[in-house]
């Protein structure tokens, strides 16, 4: 038996969920999950069905048949083989948290990707990524050298057919070449302060001025710094009583959280890009988010 998931985006109008529902029963497949929305500041609906067919339906048998339903509602549609594992890229500097989190829940297969590569601009982990039979890729950036750094950057992406690229705490910013090229399949995880505290030291200057709630958002890289569709979001709360250590530890925590998450959701096509925000919907029972990963 094979099971699929569908995600639809169109305009809204009526008519999408029955004749989704129609076509699906009509090629002799079982819905097993199924959620929607409909946006009415963009007047846009978005649907993910689960479903299983019962005779072994193929995948582009049913790409082929629903293209007509597509065109009466303007769909933009894909069908995914729920078998799939989203051949995943790494990319890390020097703070290896995100990183090792990533790497245990793959292990125990709380995250089913495929990771096929690890890229960074230092050798700090090299020997963590060698040790699990992952290929390593060094390229040094260098203030005349990044095109050619990014260059090759793409040539690795090409050559392991990475599906999706994730900035596991990646301290190098991508050109805006990169970003376009790659939209939407780039994930980044930074740390969240109110007020914000950008540049050197964020947790020592969220400490010193008292911040009670610190957290993380992991969101869509876009060529605007930080700003892209934000797909995860979570906070920790502080005392007056905590260091600037404890800050850092607990916001390492929750940034590694927090990044498993939104992979979690992109690689199960929960995600659906809605101008500058996301549509997210939560996982089924007994799937990831029910244990909250952390």
């Amino acid at each position: 038996m094979k099971h699929y998931v569908l995600t639809v985006q169109c305009p809204s109008r009526k008519g999408i969920v029955a004749a989704i529902a129609g076509f699906l029963a009509q090629s002799d497949c079982n819905i097993t999950d199924s959620a929607q929305f409909d946006d009415p500041l963009t007047a846009s609906f978005f649907m993910r069905v689960t479903f299983h067919s019962e005779s072994g339906t193929a995948l582009e048998a049913l790409r082929s048949g629903f293209q007509s339903v597509a065109d009466t509602f303007e769909m933009t549609f894909a069908f995914h083989d729920s078998a799939h594992r989203t051949r995943v890229l790494l990319m890390v500097s020097n703070f290896g948290h995100c990183l090792n989190d990533l790497l245990y829940r793959w292990r125990i297969g709380a995250l089913p990707i495929d990771i096929v590569a690890v890229v960074s601009n230092h050798l700090t982990y090299q020997k963590l990524v060698v040790n699990h039979d992952i290929p390593f890729h060094h390229i040094k950036v260098t203030k005349d050298g990044k095109q050619a750094a990014e260059d090759r950057l793409m040539e690795i992406v090409e050559d392991s057919q990475a599906e999706l690229v994730v900035l596991a705490r990646y301290m190098q910013i991508l050109s805006d070449r990169v970003c376009t090229k790659m939209a939407g399949r780039v994930i980044n995880i930074h740390h969240s302060f109110l007020p914000s505290f950008k540049g050197a030291s964020p947790y020592t200057q969220a400490h010193d001025r008292g911040v009670k709630l610190i957290g993380a958002t992991a969101h869509y890289v876009t060529a605007d710094l930080d700003e892209g569709p934000i797909i995860e979001q979570d906070i920790v709360r502080i005392t007056h009583a905590q260091s600037a250590k404890d800050y850092v530890g607990l916001g390492r925590d929750v940034e590694a959280q927090v990044l498993a998450r939104a992979i979690h959701a992109h690689i199960h096509h929960r995600v659906f890009q809605n101008g500058n925000r996301t549509v997210v919907f939560p996982a089924s029972p007994g799937s990831y988010a029910s244990e909250r990963m952390g």
